[in-house]
């Protein structure tokens, strides 16, 4: 991954967003454009309010029978959902991949990092940023 000549400082793994987290925003985000209480969506969905908070926050994956619940108890298309959810992945893709670049003064940790490799940090190198959206791989030309 780094070119001849360049230093790979670090390598973090950075994850997409998880299914239920952007679900339960989508959620969330609904029933309070309706105005409409936790309670008053748990008991049409026939769930508990604790249960909705929790899929609301992203804290439990619900079934897709759950789901299809509290969709229908906001009025809300299963298949709108997931393409909510879709377009949702999509913007943060495009967040990730437009990430701008950030000098090592920015990133004492990454100066710190390079320090305990036995080099001085350099304050005239820019960081590289790697071409894959999910891996931030800061480089040092040597």
């Amino acid at each position: 991954m780094a070119a001849a000549g360049q230093v790979v400082l670090f390598e973090r793994r950075t994850a997409e967003p998880l299914l239920r987290h952007v679900v339960g925003g989508i959620l969330r985000a609904e029933r309070t454009e309706q105005a409409r209480t936790l309670l008053d969506v748990a008991l049409a969905a026939q769930v508990s309010t604790a249960y909705l908070s929790e899929v609301e926050r992203g804290r439990k994956e619900a079934s897709s029978e759950v789901l299809a619940a509290i969709c229908r108890a906001l009025g809300l298309r299963v298949v709108d959902l997931l393409a909510r959810s879709q377009d949702e992945f999509d913007a943060e893709a495009n967040r990730r991949a437009g990430v701008e670049r950030r000098s090592l003064t920015s990133r004492p940790r990454a100066a710190r990092d390079l320090h305990t490799l036995g080099a001085a940090p350099r304050r005239s190198s820019a960081p590289v940023r790697s071409t894959t959206p999910t891996t931030t791989v800061l480089l040092l030309a040597a």
